[in-house]
C-alpha cells in the first residue's frame, strides 16, 4: 500500500504552495511563543486570544460586534446577533475541554460543539429556524440555516458518509502537519454543513481544537478566526469554493488561506503581547 493511500492527509503536503504555508506558519507561531511576555503572562494572553477569536468567529456568522461591545455585554440570550456572539464565546470556552475526547471520538466532539452552540436548545427540540435538532447531524429532508455559506449543501446520506470517513482518517493518525489537518477538518465541515445551523461556528471551533491538539498552538494563543475575519467573508467563501472543487489548486489554496489566517492570528496576539509589555492592556 502506498503512503498516499495509507495517509491521504499527509499526501496533501505535496500540493503546490502547501510546504511554504506550513513553514511560514510554524515560524510565525514560534516567534510569538518566544515573546518575553509569554514567560510570565501566558494565561492572560490565552484569555485575550480566546475573546478575540470568539468575536471574529461571530463576525463571520453575521454578528460583527466591536471587541469593546463583546467585553461589555453580559446578556447573550436573545435571538439574532446576541445569540451568535454568545454561541461563539461558549464554543471557545468549551473547545479547550474537548481535546482528549477529540482524539477518541471526533464525531462526539462535533455533536457536543453543536449542542453548546445552540445554547438553550435541548435534545429533541427544534433549533433556530426549526430546521434541525441539536447535537446530531441533519436527517433527510432537513434544511440548513447558515449565514455566509451559500454553496449547495450535500444530502444527509452524503453528510453521514463523509463525516464517518473524516473521523476514520483522524483516528487512523497522520504524519500531516497540524495546519493541514485543521484545514481539512474546517473545510469538510463547512462543505458538509452537517447540522441545521451553527456550522461555521462549529467548524472554526474544530479547527482550533486541531491546531491546539496537534501541537502547533498548544496554549491556544493564535486565533485563526481573527485571520479569517480580517481577510473578509468574500475571501473566506472563495477559498472554500476552491476546496469544495476538489482540484489540487483549490485544496492547496484553501490550506494556504488557513495558514494565512493563523499568521494573522499570530500578528493579533503579538500586538496583545506588546500591549501587555507596555502596560497598556
Amino acid at each position: 500500500m502506498s503512503s498516499a493511500t495509507s495517509d491521504p492527509l499527509s499526501a496533501l503536503v505535496a500540493l503546490p504552495g502547501v510546504p511554504d504555508a506550513v513553514d511560514a506558519v510554524r515560524k510565525a507561531v514560534d516567534r510569538v511563543y518566544g515573546h518575553r511576555v509569554m514567560r510570565r503572562r501566558s494565561n492572560e494572553v490565552t484569555s485575550e486570544a480566546a475573546l478575540r477569536g470568539a468575536r471574529a468567529s461571530a463576525a463571520l456568522a453575521g454578528a460583527d460586534w466591536s471587541l469593546e461591545e463583546v467585553r461589555r455585554r453580559t446578556d447573550f440570550g436573545g435571538e439574532g446577533e446576541p445569540r451568535a456572539v454568545g454561541a461563539a464565546l461558549r464554543l471557545t470556552a468549551e473547545a479547550g475541554q474537548l481535546l482528549s475526547v477529540w482524539r477518541q471520538s471526533p464525531l462526539r466532539v462535533l455533536a457536543r460543539l453543536h449542542l453548546v452552540a445552540a445554547g438553550d436548545g435541548m435534545p429533541g427540540r427544534a433549533d433556530e429556524g426549526g430546521t434541525d435538532r441539536v447535537g446530531r447531524p441533519r436527517l433527510a429532508g432537513e434544511g440548513v440555516t447558515e449565514p455566509l455559506i451559500e454553496l449547495p449543501a450535500p444530502d444527509a446520506d452524503e453528510v453521514a458518509g463523509r463525516l464517518d470517513g473524516l473521523a476514520r482518517l483522524l483516528l487512523a493518525g497522520t504524519e500531516a502537519p497540524a495546519l493541514v489537518v485543521a484545514a481539512v477538518v474546517h473545510g469538510e465541515l463547512l462543505a458538509l454543513r452537517p447540522f441545521g445551523s451553527h456550522n461555521g461556528l462549529v467548524a472554526r471551533a474544530a479547527e482550533r481544537i486541531v491546531l491546539v491538539g496537534g501541537g502547533l498552538d498548544p496554549k491556544s494563543i493564535c486565533p485563526a478566526e481573527v485571520g479569517w475575519s480580517e481577510q473578509g467573508r468574500a475571501s473566506y467563501v472563495g477559498a472554500l469554493e476552491g476546496y469544495v472543487s476538489g482540484t489540487p489548486e483549490g485544496v492547496a489554496g484553501w490550506i494556504a488561506q488557513c495558514g494565512r489566517s493563523v499568521e494573522l492570528g499570530v500578528r493579533e496576539t503579538t500586538a496583545v503581547c506588546e500591549a501587555l509589555q507596555r502596560g497598556a492592556a
